[in-house]
């Protein structure tokens, strides 16, 4: 049945939607392909889900041909498998939670690796029944703190989520590597640049963990790589430390005065001006140690400080805070937090360690103090001395101050070195589009997944999983995709293979639209009508360019002379065909 545009339920806007920050927000919005229902939660309208459908059968196709099976869990789901896995706890704020009438806890899944464990437990005893792999597309729920940018961070979106079941390690990496190569494909049926980073596993735990990402300045995840290969998320950067040093012919640590230096940039000026190197050289930030105050609150409440000692040039990230302290939370220390422990004197704190300084007794903070890597045995700084208007010069890890263990929470900057020794790492802006995990164990030993291995011994199944985002996918494609009119979709995903627009109100122009349309149709061709009588061309123009279908025929006066403009909205070249040639031209078009 054709769909025309005067019946087909969509309005174009004029005016962007106040919410909207980025491309594809506006003008899926615009275009009507869906419309807000609060923060972070979208309709879909027809046309939107044409393309969410479109992308949903590239990931099927490409999920069948590793031999997944697909299944359908339900959203709404019981407390108690979470509660077996700690992740009831561990989500927090982040996830939905609700009571029956019975007053029993259920949530809306963020995620399903639980009841498919349970459900293959359920139904699986042997390793006969293996190598499993179980997929579904379904919605998911987080209740994000801040959604923006329109489904590229939402409260509910839908995801393509696999797992594989094994029941030894190498079956394991083979499972895992049939995923990675099928999310290889999609990508490139769906047109999307992308780069496979290292990640952090983060709650869901295991052990090989791998990003992809999509290459965007508006993405959210900031991943390095360098020219040698190496490529990470932030997170997943770790930093190669220097080798330990010997401090014996070292001079002995000194406090001087550097009054108003409470920022590093002060503290290098005075140290530079009135206290020199001996050397010559100048000060710089590198040469400072910069002390962090951070408060982690664990899962029970519990609210705990943090000192954290990092290279003064660099500053605390607090994603990769996140990742090192989690599940616990954090965030800076608040003033409320000073005041509680008056031995840190702010801009001149030292790091003086739980276990007690080396300096005199009144250093200590009886905080925890940790560090960065590069703040190694032997390395020598200028930091504070928990004194107002007073830092500590050659101060010497190892020898004047011990530590409470290594963290890596500080900004990974341009030109670092790969730790696979790759060369220098630059950093880029991506979004993330899929994720993939060696889970392991983790949940089949939380949840008792066993079977029968070759010897009739029970074996405990590893297991992995294998998400992407198929609505943020789609909002990637729409936001790599368009141009200062609107959308141009690629062929893989359009809504319809041609948009055509009967560009004037004679019916002998109708007349013909409608036998071309018919003809197209019968060729197998999916078509756009613009079939609307009382809407200028000008108009018809103005939406056809803003929905993004990429081929256009336009059916205008010159049908007179049999002639119609074929107009590729990718290129912007319009070209007179005769009506006569343009279902062969489509057909090489279309394939």
């Amino acid at each position: 049945m054709t769909t025309r545009l005067s019946q087909l339920f969509v309005r174009t806007l004029r005016e962007d939607p106040a919410d909207a920050e980025v491309a594809s927000h506006r003008l899926l919005v615009r275009a009507g392909y869906i419309r807000r229902q609060a923060p972070g939660v979208f309709s879909w309208l027809p046309l939107g889900l044409k393309v969410r459908r479109k992308v949903e059968q590239v990931v099927r196709e490409e999920m069948d041909a590793i031999g997944g099976q697909e299944v359908l869990f339900p959203a709404l789901l019981p407390r108690e498998p979470y509660e077996l896995t700690g992740r009831w706890t561990e989500y927090g704020d982040g996830i939905f939670r609700l009571k029956d009438r019975k007053e029993a806890d259920y949530l809306l899944a963020p995620t399903h690796e639980e009841v498919f464990t349970l459900m293959v437990k359920d139904l699986y005893s042997s390793y006969k029944d293996l190598p499993l792999i179980a997929y579904q597309i379904q919605d998911k729920y987080r209740d994000e703190a801040r959604p923006r940018a329109g489904l590229l961070r939402g409260r509910e979106f839908s995801m393509k989520d696999s797992y594989s079941f094994d029941y030894t390690d190498a079956g394991l990496d083979e499972s895992y590597q049939k995923h990675r190569d099928a999310y290889e494909r999609i990508f490139r049926r769906l047109g999307l640049d992308y780069v496979i980073v290292k990640a952090d596993a983060g709650a869901m735990g295991g052990s090989r963990s791998e990003e992809f990402l999509h290459p965007t300045p508006i993405g959210e995840d900031t991943f390095v790589r360098s020219a040698g290969g190496y490529a990470a998320n932030v997170e997943a950067f770790h930093t190669a430390a220097p080798e330990p040093r010997s401090f014996e012919k070292l001079t002995p640590a000194e406090v001087l005065d550097t009054p108003n230096t409470p920022t590093i940039q002060t503290l290098v000026d005075v140290a530079n001006e009135k206290h020199p190197r001996p050397d010559g050289r100048a000060w710089t930030a590198a040469d400072t140690l910069k002390n962090i105050v951070l408060a982690v609150t664990a899962l029970d409440g519990a609210r705990e400080l943090v000192v954290v000692g990092l290279p003064g040039d660099r500053d605390a990230d607090l994603k990769r805070a996140e990742v090192v302290f989690s599940p616990a939370g954090v965030e800076p220390a608040t003033e409320a937090d000073f005041a509680k422990h008056p031995g840190l004197v702010k801009g001149y704190i030292g790091p003086w360690s739980a276990a007690g300084p080396v300096l005199g007794e009144k250093s200590t903070t009886g905080i925890r103090y940790l560090v960065d890597p590069r703040v190694s045995e032997g390395s020598g700084w200028i930091t504070g001395a928990n004194e107002n208007g007073r830092h500590v010069f050659g101060l010497v890890a190892g020898r004047d101050f011990a530590n409470d263990g290594i963290v890596e929470i500080a900004t990974v900057l341009d030109g670092d070195p790969a730790p696979d020794g790759s060369g220098p790492v630059e950093l880029a802006r991506g979004m993330e589009i899929g994720h993939v995990f060696q889970l392991g164990r983790k949940y089949a030993e939380a949840l008792d997944l066993k079977v029968l291995d070759e010897n009739g011994k029970l074996v405990t199944v590893t297991m992995g999983s294998y998400g992407i985002g198929v609505t943020r996918i789609m909002a990637v494609i729409a936001e790599a995709n368009n141009d200062e009119k609107g959308l141009v979709w690629p062929r893989e995903v359009s809504p319809f293979d041609v948009h055509v627009i009967a560009a004037t109100r004679e019916d002998a122009v109708y007349a013909a639209a409608d036998a071309l349309v018919a003809e197209l149709e019968s060729d197998g061709v999916d078509v756009l009508y613009d079939d609307r009588v009382k809407v200028s061309p000008g108009v018809k123009f103005g939406d056809a360019e803003l929905l993004g279908v990429p081929l256009i025929v336009v059916v205008g006066k010159g049908v007179a002379e049999g002639n119609v403009e074929l107009w590729d909205r990718r290129t912007g070249e319009r070209t007179a065909v005769a009506v006569s040639d343009i279902r062969r031209l489509l057909a090489q078009e279309l394939g």
